[in-house]
């Protein structure tokens, strides 16, 4: 009786703390203002997620860009985790920048330039640092 007490125990844990999954908040922008032809860094900084298991691309019409960098994977105290990657390029006009994140088993793709949601003070923020932003 103690061992299935142990067993059942042991599942329940199990399902509270796997059942903490949080997806990543991703911000895709540009270290200086867009200008095509002009040498720039496209940031991806991916955050708030849990558990680590995280993988980030940086995409030019769908191929990874070579020379990125990528920080160590840190946490907050809330043990939700933060990672940002970042490539030089230069702007070509016609061409799609993106970033493409896996967290777990669900891949989505944030393009840089294409902001879906964003409030008043998101939006006097990019404004204020100049820079070109998608908050995803």
């Amino acid at each position: 009786m103690k061992v299935i007490l142990f067993f059942s125990a042991l599942i329940a844990l199990y399902i509270s703390v796997d059942s903490k999954e949080s997806p990543p908040k991703v911000q895709v922008y540009s270290r200086n203002p867009g200008e095509f032809g002009k040498e720039n860094i496209l940031i991806c900084h991916v955050s708030g997620f849990h558990p680590p298991d995280i993988t980030i691309e940086i995409l030019e019409d769908g191929v990874e860009l070579p020379n990125s960098k990528q920080t160590d994977l840190a946490f907050k105290q809330d043990w939700h985790f933060h990672l940002t990657k970042s490539v030089p390029f230069t702007p070509v006009d016609g061409h799609k920048y993106s970033c493409k994140v896996t967290h777990g088993e669900t891949t989505k793709k944030f393009a840089w330039g294409e902001a879906k949601y964003v409030t008043v003070m998101e939006a006097f923020l990019v404004l204020r640092s100049n820079r070109y932003i998608c908050i995803c």
